[in-house]
């Protein structure tokens, strides 16, 4: 078979693109707004914090190292959460997506409104950074406590990709690995991170899941509340996409 994206189509009943491209670390993001200016009513403002979890992922570099995610709009042609606090702070934290933390991925993966903590919904407790800017005035960047494997990055700069439809427009956020923590249990004899201990999980296609490590297996998970153009978006779908979007706009 052959077709041209989003020009002939490929008359399948599920779009085959991103089960192509497989598999794909998650960059699991955590960020921080920044802090607000005080007002009468509340003279000592704190900031939000977000996690959300992007399955185009990737490092760019060793030296130094550079870490790369990609942040699709929002279906109402907003840039999401996670864009916004970064180019805001100059700063974010990439957690170890496992398959032992894989039910709290998939729940930071819900469109929450923004200033809702995602880590308060998931029951995650944090631990912050300690070499960003700003984390000395107060305002560090929450990271996965229980994530085996954290770095900690400062922003560097965004490149935006249009796209069709708002859904498809995209940020790609760059930014330099700083601090790197690694738990001394996922270290093997030979000092070596293991990956039969941390068992990351990747992104393959559709709500498909693959995990590195002891025996390896796929799995499927769809993120709760996920709506019909989020869920079109996930599968890489156009058409359902544009179908979702047209379907919107007639309420």
């Amino acid at each position: 078979m052959f077709y041209e994206p989003g020009k002939t189509p490929h008359n399948l009943p599920f779009d085959p693109f991103k089960a192509c491209v497989i598999p794909r670390p998650i960059g699991w993001i955590s960020t921080t707004s920044p802090i607000p200016e005080p007002t009468p009513s509340n003279p000592h403002p704190k900031p939000t914090h977000n996690l959300a979890p992007y399955s185009q992922f990737t490092a760019l570099n060793f030296d130094p190292p550079y870490v790369l995610f990609s942040a699709n709009q929002n279906s109402s042609s907003t840039r999401k959460d996670t864009v916004l606090n970064i180019e805001a702070t100059g700063k974010f934290a990439w957690n170890l997506a496992t398959y032992a933390l894989r039910d709290a991925v998939n729940t930071t993966a819900q469109p929450l409104p923004r200033g809702h903590d995602e880590f308060v919904h998931a029951g995650l407790d944090k631990e912050y950074t300690t070499l960003l800017p700003g984390d000395d005035t107060g305002n560090p960047v929450p990271m996965v406590e229980a994530s085996p494997v954290r770095f900690e990055c400062v922003y560097h700069s965004t490149l935006r990709l249009p796209g069709n439809g708002p859904v498809g427009s995209v940020d790609l956020v760059i930014g330099r690995v700083v601090g790197v923590h690694i738990a001394e249990w996922v270290l093997d004899e030979r000092g070596r991170v293991d990956v039969g201990r941390t068992r990351p999980i990747a992104r393959c296609g559709y709500y498909e899941y693959a995990v590195v490590g002891g025996e390896g297996t796929v799995f499927e998970m769809v993120i709760p509340g996920a709506d019909e153009i989020m869920l079109a978006a996930l599968e890489g779908s156009t058409g359902r996409v544009e179908r979702a979007m047209r379907g919107k706009a007639k309420l």
